[in-house]
């Protein structure tokens, strides 16, 4: 891999259970801000930094768990507390482009690579402010149960209605 680049992962470079990775550019297509269809401001805290002065790379997923659960229970009226419906996360991913560090708003940008029956994969974008390519790109997938039997069901029509603007084309 080249210095500077980050790795992507498709489908067919898996064999055997090992991963054969190509190199992507942040600026390559499906990176820049223009493939995310909504944004939020989260503001990076004190204790985000590591010991090496900049976010550690478990709170990236933080990132990502509140720029989806924000719209989903802002716009899509999630109750995460009773609602009979609710989203597992099954699968995460990130791969990090740039540092991040405290005092910094990060926007996470957001848009849905697939809405299914049952499940949703979202593609989350880490930008500093003001910048067109990404700190950090995540993928995000829920698949939405039956809380009492814990089987899968139907994403609820609401939330359904409020992902739908931010499907984007494979």
């Amino acid at each position: 891999m080249k210095p500077g680049r980050a790795e992507s992962v498709s489908p067919a470079s898996l064999e055997g259970g090992v991963q054969r990775r190509e190199a992507a550019s942040p600026g390559e297509a499906g990176f820049s801000r223009s493939a995310y269809r909504r944004f939020l401001a989260i503001p990076t805290r004190w204790m985000d930094n590591d010991a090496y002065g900049h976010v550690n790379n478990v709170t990236y997923y933080s990132y990502f768990d509140t720029a989806v659960n924000e719209h989903l229970i802002r716009d899509g009226g999630l109750d995460i507390a009773g609602g009979p419906i609710i989203g597992l996360v099954v699968e995460t991913g990130c791969r990090f482009h740039a540092s991040l560090s405290f005092p910094e708003t990060i926007d996470a940008g957001l848009a849905i690579e697939r809405l299914g029956t049952t499940s949703v994969v979202y593609r989350i974008g880490l930008f500093r402010r003001g910048t067109d390519s990404p700190a950090a790109t995540g993928r995000f997938v829920h698949v939405w149960v039956d809380r009492a039997t814990q089987r899968p069901a139907p994403v609820p029509e609401r939330i359904r209605a409020a992902l739908a603007p931010l499907v984007v084309p494979p």
